[in-house]
């Protein structure tokens, strides 16, 4: 990002994170309020937890290839926490970290309350008896490892867009698992995908309002960075994912058919998603805004539509490939 654009975006954000504190406590809970892992899983000093591991386990004894699949892509999204904290870290606004920063204490904060879903899906497939927890493991470390591109650079207009989708996405797919949880006779373990969930609804909401703000003192730049997110796609956090012996990224498509054929997150969510962020941002009635601002607008405004026909000539694969991580 050239420097004339760096500082424009620095001056807004600290515009728009003057009140930052008060966002904090609005979006994000008190630590000591806050569910922890813990909360849901057997107690290991318990005389009862050998009982309760084996209940457990027999509850995810018939849950389907698929959805193990998905929840352990899932998990991995989750536990790259590391990955995430650094790159939101080096957002221009974010960055200052030579004085008090309030944006800095949202990204710990925010970091904090994420850090605990991946925690409690990793204990709970680890007692599941289902996963090879190695092969697992290695797919997480090779997903910080390697990190991510998102197409975002240090733009805060591009990185807030992106946060405001992606939360969006994972409340999705969590919501779906713990839905279909529930069907598969597994209560448990759609409470866990449901507190999760509920999680990722608080933080769309706080990123959703982020750029809200932006907007109101910036809007063609704002039209413009979401025009360019649109036009190169938003992936998902983890399309590097792969496993033992195979290049990065290879594992991300069969992870993705697995949500697709579940129904846990699919091509028309995607398309849901944006149409409800054009909504909620109130796009099409944005005014005093520049030509090339203009220009975006139209595309977005008709890209829902574009995205329905090509998805109409979508076939998902059927069943084929054999995760590394399912015993």
């Amino acid at each position: 990002m050239d420097t004339a654009l760096s500082a424009v975006r620095l001056e807004v954000m600290q515009h728009v994170g003057k009140d930052l504190d008060g966002l904090i406590a609005d979006y994000l809970k008190p630590i000591e309020e806050n569910w922890q892992p813990s909360d849901f899983l057997p107690d290991s000093a318990d005389e009862d937890f050998i009982k309760e591991v084996k209940l457990l386990q027999e509850s995810c004894r018939d849950l389907p290839y698929d959805y193990i699949a998905v929840l352990i892509g899932d998990t991995i999204t989750e536990e790259a926490l590391p990955t995430y904290e650094s790159w939101l870290s080096s957002v221009v606004g974010v960055d200052q970290v030579h004085e008090p920063n309030g944006w800095m204490r949202w990204v710990r904060a925010w970091t904090a309350e994420e850090n605990r879903h991946g925690d409690l899906l990793n204990r709970y497939l680890y007692l599941s008896g289902r996963v090879n927890m190695r092969a697992m493991e290695v797919s997480t470390q090779y997903l910080i490892a390697d990190g991510f591109d998102i197409g975002t650079d240090r733009d805060p207009y591009r990185n807030f867009i992106y946060t405001s989708f992606q939360e969006l996405a994972t409340n999705v797919s969590h919501r779906r698992t713990a839905s279909l949880a529930k069907k598969f006779g597994n209560p448990h373990l759609s409470k866990i995908c449901g507190v999760i969930a509920a999680d990722e609804m608080r933080h769309a909401k706080a990123y959703k309002s982020f750029v809200s703000r932006i907007l109101a003192v910036d809007p063609s730049e704002l039209i413009l960075a979401l025009e360019d997110m649109m036009r190169k796609k938003i992936v998902m956090p983890a399309h590097f994912l792969r496993e033992t012996g195979t290049k990065m990224g290879s594992t991300f498509s069969h992870f993705s058919d697995a949500a697709q054929r579940l129904g846990v997150y699919t091509t028309i969510d995607y398309i849901e998603i944006l149409e409800s962020l054009l909504q909620e941002w109130n796009i099409e009635s944005v005014r005093d805004i520049n030509t090339q601002a203009e220009k975006g607008r139209d595309y977005l405004m008709a890209l829902p539509a574009r995205l329905r026909r090509i998805a109409d000539r979508t076939r998902v694969p059927e069943l084929s490939y054999e995760f590394s991580w399912i015993k």
